[in-house]
């Protein structure tokens, strides 16, 4: 039986490391990579472009989609090593070229066995935390105006 072929975004691990780079600052993702030192050569494969996506939604989680709106969105794709090239590619909201450049970097990186580990320790964790940190402190700041309604049952007869 032929090995079948995932496609891109199948591995979960991959998934997640990709949100994380999409959501993280673009200045922090840039300082934690320069902070790996020298990385390995890498040619364009998809030079950063910008466009338009459409969202998609369902009401209450769980109805029939609907189109919601467009959202602006970057992409951009680079091969990182020699010989054997890793693809690393991302999409990033917003027009933010040098993002999306950083990402795709990160996503090649962490595909290539010998960088993986430092890159996840270095990069990705850090990121994770903080956009976790900053989430957290959003829902408690939500939660302050928070208004419980209750409904009194009368004793109608």
């Amino acid at each position: 039986m032929a090995a079948v072929e995932t496609a891109p975004g199948a591995d979960p691990a991959r998934r997640s490391w990709m949100r994380v780079l999409a959501l993280a600052d673009a200045s922090e993702l840039e300082r934690a990579l320069s902070a790996l030192g020298p990385l390995p050569p890498r040619r364009w494969l998809r030079k950063p472009e910008t466009g338009m996506a459409m969202v998609r939604a369902r009401t209450g989680g769980t109805g029939a989609q609907f189109n919601l709106g467009e959202i602006t969105i970057t992409r951009c794709a680079v091969a990182v090593g020699d010989g054997d090239s890793v693809m690393g590619v991302a999409y990033v909201r917003g027009r933010a070229a040098r993002h999306a450049e950083q990402a795709a970097v990160a996503d090649a990186l962490l595909q290539l066995p010998q960088w993986r580990l430092r890159v996840q320790a270095d990069v990705i964790e850090p990121l994770a935390r903080t956009h976790a940190e900053r989430r957290a402190a959003r829902a408690r700041e939500a939660a302050q105006t928070k208004v419980d309604f209750f409904t009194l049952v009368r004793g109608e007869d």
